[in-house]
């Protein structure tokens, strides 16, 4: 694989792997804010408690619709550009959050919550970024370092969500007017980041594959599916974590608290996981984290006590981590510098069209699957198994068959 502008000592990369880690740090925060909260306040505002997770649906669809414009925004104008769009559009989704918060109107809230989807999407592209300057060595370490920062948004976050959940007498809306706030200093940090435009290729220069030809190379295929799977299985239990503790008779303070848990298992793995990828090899790595979602799935269906949650949502972090960070790094290594706009957001159209597809089920599993928060949690668990059988079988076929690709 080429790459441009990458230094011998990966100074540059370096660089810019500090300036993204704050940013992951900083406005990845928002995340999970959101997350905490945004089931919980579409429960107060939707008159059918089946749409309770509709909020956060929504952030995933906007993600998803979001992600092939912002890479071609990346690719014309650079990574800068689009991370800036991507924070003014975090910033008018908390604002508009607030304002549906205030009147008290699920639509509008809504539309807030897919407005965020659009710095969520570009917050996505975190990961690329700390790939384009790094040597093939540093990638996977790269990759990982960037991905680590969220452990202090996972500090950050929730403890935000504590301060500002019931600041005002309307439920969460000081949560996300803090969201406002967050995207508004952090966007400072990305004119700190020293990424070179791609170049404008010449008429004679190779275009690359094509989206089809890109899709039926057989590792770039297996990559976006493993990518789907563990990302879709997070939202999908993550999702209805807040609802299902609060169900159960524990606290929004408890809920919080897990998902605190969960989000620091999600990034904590991320100081080794290049380190491990590096010397077991990208699918080893993959299927470890697989292993480790379902395992999460059984931990959930042993019982529903406070320690239940913690530890399957633990087990969940550490899975995502290992399964996503993993199948990015496959990506990465299977395509060129020319395919990176098309592959890219190609990429993640795909993955959060999944974890879309995730998200909208969540809510309806948990709430409307028999007469109790008990027998939703089972369905939203149990759901895991054909997409775990999914990822599980392409990956074995990938290492079964011979390696072309």
């Amino acid at each position: 694989m080429t790459m441009t502008s990458i230094t011998p000592d990966n100074s540059q990369a370096k660089r810019n792997v500090a300036v993204l880690v704050a940013a992951q740090a900083l406005l990845g925060a928002q995340m999970p804010m959101i997350f905490i909260v945004g089931g919980l306040a579409g429960q107060s505002l939707a008159t059918n408690a089946c749409l309770a997770t509709l909020p956060i649906s929504l952030i995933v669809l906007g993600s998803m619709l979001a992600a092939t414009p912002i890479s071609a925004i990346m690719q014309r104008w650079g990574r800068r550009a689009g991370f800036l769009v991507g924070a003014t559009a975090g910033a008018c989704g908390g604002l508009v959050g607030a304002y549906g918060l205030f009147l008290g109107s699920f639509p509008v809230f809504l539309l807030g919550s897919l407005l965020t989807g659009i710095y969520m999407s570009a917050h996505g592209f975190y990961r690329f970024a700390a790939a384009d300057t790094a040597s093939d060595e540093f990638r996977p370490k790269a990759i990982s370092y960037v991905m680590a920062g969220g452990l202090a948004a996972a500090i950050i976050g929730p403890q935000i969500v504590k301060l500002t959940s019931t600041a005002y007498v309307i439920p969460f809306l000081g949560t996300y007017i803090a969201v406002i706030a967050v995207n508004v200093i952090g966007s400072a940090l990305f004119f700190f980041l020293d990424i070179p435009t791609p170049p404008k290729p010449a008429a004679d220069a190779p275009k690359g594959r094509s989206r089809i030809e890109l899709l039926k190379t057989p590792r770039i295929a297996v990559a976006i599916i493993c990518a789907m799977v563990s990302y879709a299985l997070m939202n999908l239990v993550m999702t209805s974590t807040p609802l299902a503790v609060v169900g159960c008779g524990f606290s929004a303070n408890d809920a919080a608290d897990v998902v605190t848990s969960h989000v620091l298992a999600m990034y904590i793995p991320s100081f080794f996981t290049g380190q491990l990828i590096a010397r077991f090899g990208v699918d080893r790595i993959v299927a470890v984290g697989l292993f480790i979602l379902a395992a999460a799935g059984a931990v959930a269906l042993q019982g529903v006590e406070l320690g239940n949650f913690f530890v399957a949502l633990i087990l969940l972090g550490i899975g995502w981590n290992f399964g996503f960070i993993g199948a990015t790094t496959m990506l990465a290594e299977s395509h060129d510098v020319s395919e990176r706009g098309r592959m890219q957001g190609l990429n993640d159209l795909l993955v959060f069209g999944g974890v879309t597809f995730a998200s909208l089920a969540s809510g309806g599993l948990m709430n409307c699957s028999g007469g109790s928060a008990i027998e939703g949690w089972t369905a939203v668990n149990v759901a895991m198994v054909p997409l775990l059988t999914l990822a599980g079988g392409a990956l074995l076929w990938l290492t079964m068959r011979p390696r072309t690709a």
